[in-house]
């Protein structure tokens, strides 16, 4: 019995061991145009055996790339998309560099913060106030989606105000929950007065049998 073990490593788990063996048998073949035909039969077999890649873009150089993979870049062939060698598609990405900054109020994110810097720095009092306003309104409807539950005005007035160092204050009249409010009849309109997601399901009102036609006997 032949294990595993014993066998040359296999490269692309997705294809499988025996694509792998028709891919070295490919290489091995002296024949140019007899490889090169190989080469775009064992393209189509790797297509059928994986149709999700079909969905990515530039799918078919993705199953060249894939098919010089497997032959540990040794295989000779005219591909109709430029050769790639080892290092190009082993490559590793640049390291991205982690985001140090800290964030006071999590549940707000990242961005409230950056929009709230930039409120700080408006220098027109009716443009700040407005961008204030707007802040407030988005930061009540996160902070209810994160808590799923109401939460009383002042606290949000007071975070806005922590957050800008003192710079801004939401007027005592503004209404914060607009927002919410639109949030709320966007999902309502979506879902329906019976909680069914509109356009989901069969059209009974057209095509089904009419419940007051009679059978004629």
């Amino acid at each position: 019995m032949e294990y595993n073990s014993s066998r040359n490593k296999l490269v692309l788990k997705e294809y499988g061991r025996h694509v792998q063996r028709i891919v070295e048998n490919c290489t091995k073949e002296t024949d140019r145009d007899k490889r090169n035909q190989f080469a775009k039969e064992i393209i189509d077999l790797m297509g059928q055996l994986n149709p999700h890649l079909r969905n990515v873009e530039d799918f078919k150089h993705k199953l060249w790339d894939h098919l010089f993979i497997m032959s540990d870049y040794k295989l000779e062939v005219d591909s109709p998309y430029p050769i790639k060698n080892r290092e190009e598609i082993e490559r590793k990405p640049d390291r991205l560099p982690y985001p140090q900054s800290r964030i006071r109020f999590k549940h707000y994110g990242k961005n409230v913060e950056s929009l709230v810097a930039k409120a700080v720095t408006t220098e027109d009092p009716e443009k700040r106030e407005g961008f204030t306003s707007c802040i407030g309104n988005f930061m009540k409807l996160v902070y209810q989606n994160w808590s799923k539950e109401n939460v009383n005005d002042e606290v949000i007035k007071n975070d806005i105000r922590l957050l800008s160092a003192g710079k801004l204050e939401i007027p005592e009249n503004h209404d914060l929950d607009a927002l919410s409010r639109a949030n709320k009849f966007k999902s309502k309109s979506e879902t329906g007065s019976n909680g069914a997601r509109k356009g989901g399901g069969k059209n009974r009102t057209g095509g089904g049998r009419n419940k007051n036609f009679k059978k004629r006997r």
